[in-house]
């Protein structure tokens, strides 16, 4: 990544990090534009605006699990909105924030059965993980991602380009 670059187009940097059974930060799903290694624990990966990727973060200690939370985010261009989020800098534009194991265990297994059914999470309408988002916060279901709903997605993003 050369510094002419990131000034025509900013990225998200996700700050990815393994500290066995103490603090594990990954990336569930995305395309990332660049990457680069910090140290043998931590690396860091970039995101082009308009990317959505999915982004995990666990922490634990003697007594076991401290966080478990999943974001899934947009990566936000220059001077657009976004909420900020640890490891995540300068942040990006949240379409779901789940905290606690059980509610993050769904999400992940809703992100295995799109992906089962041939649907990349990063392409899925950022509407659709809003209302993933709401259905799972109140501990129901989200209702099944289809082709319709994507196709009618990817026609709605062809036009606004």
């Amino acid at each position: 990544m050369t510094a002419s670059a990131s000034l025509t187009s900013p990225l998200t940097s996700v700050e990815l990090v393994f500290h066995r059974d103490w603090i594990e930060r990954w990336l569930r799903f995305g395309h990332p534009v660049a990457d680069q290694v910090l140290d043998r624990r931590r690396r860091l990966l970039f995101f082009a605006p308009g990317a959505v990727f999915g982004y995990v973060r666990w922490e634990g200690n003697a007594h076991g699990t401290v966080l478990s939370r999943i974001d899934i985010l947009r990566a936000c261009a220059a001077g657009e909105g976004r909420v900020t989020v640890p490891g995540i800098t300068p942040g990006g534009d949240s379409l779901l924030r789940l905290s606690g194991w059980p509610r993050v265990k769904r999400t992940l297994e809703l992100i295995d059965m799109l992906e089962a059914d041939g649907f990349d999470p990063a392409a899925v309408a950022p509407d659709y993980w809003r209302h993933a988002h709401n259905r799972l916060a109140c501990g129901q279901a989200p209702r099944r991602y289809g082709r319709d709903q994507h196709a009618a997605w990817c026609r709605r993003r062809g036009v606004g380009s």
